[in-house]
């Protein structure tokens, strides 16, 4: 079998806001907008939705990472208020909350077995695309905050909220949301928001040891493994009301648009 390679991939064409690259069973998906951040936008949500539908059945490890100096810092409030401009009764944004759930929703039911490669800073909506993820390995001087609160919205953007309590615990989850502190790698694998913690210029080697074992397993093994877990999982909530994502941060938004604006 080739020896796995986990370096920054080439640019895609036709792939503006995210580069692809395909090594054999392994799939490597880069947010690609590194001097916003890799903000999250409408637009960068279609693209990954359209990869992750349209994925190979032979992948068996799908890699999610990001370029430059951050993994992810969130979502974008310009767009918020540009589609509140647009549609003062918050539709806008109930559409951009429908598509992070699918799009979280398309990470975890993944047939293959997503690893998530984070470094920098990996706040809010980074932090849901990273907990989507089967296994999540980050920079030993990445930085993890919740800042929803502070800035008066809703901890509800792709299914995060059970999907943080279900790893992390419903105490500790309190804490973090209330606050918004932010916190060390350290701390994320010790909440099981990482699973391991390495020297940033070990990431690569770290998604490889965890790459090689899985693309050997059997394909229909892993499928069915995999579907186990996340109806496991799924089970011990009880109930998912991340289904009113959307609905939630369409009303927090509108109401305080309308009460400032």
């Amino acid at each position: 079998m080739t020896a796995l390679s986990f370096e920054t991939p080439p640019a895609a064409p036709r792939r503006q806001r995210l580069r692809t690259h395909r090594q054999g069973p392994v799939l490597t998906i880069e947010l690609n907008t590194p001097e916003h951040g890799n903000t999250v936008t409408d637009a960068l949500l279609d693209e990954l939705l359209a990869v992750l539908l349209d994925q190979d059945p032979d992948v068996r490890v799908l890699v999610l990472t990001g370029r430059g100096a951050d993994f992810c810092l969130g979502g974008d409030r310009g767009e918020y208020t540009r589609h509140l401009a647009d549609d003062p009764a918050g539709n806008g944004i109930r559409i951009s909350g429908t598509k992070a759930r699918r799009v979280c929703d398309a990470l975890t039911g993944n047939p293959a077995v997503t690893i998530a490669r984070v470094h920098g800073k990996v706040i809010g909506a980074g932090m849901a695309l990273a907990l989507a993820c089967d296994l999540r390995v980050g920079a030993e001087d990445a930085t993890f905050r919740l800042p929803e609160l502070a800035l008066g919205l809703p901890t509800a953007w792709g299914g995060l909220l059970p999907r943080l309590m279900n790893e992390v615990g419903a105490a500790r989850v309190r804490e973090l949301v209330l606050t918004g502190r932010a916190f060390t790698a350290a701390e994320a694998q010790s909440l099981s928001i990482l699973q391991k913690v390495v020297p940033e210029h070990e990431l690569d080697a770290a998604v490889a040891a965890w790459a090689r074992p899985v693309v050997r397993r059997p394909a229909a093994a892993l499928r069915v493994t995999k579907t186990l877990l996340n109806s496991l999982s799924a089970a011990s909530r009880l109930a998912d009301v991340s289904l009113l994502d959307a609905e939630l941060m369409a009303a927090v938004v509108t109401e305080a648009h309308h009460t400032h604006g």
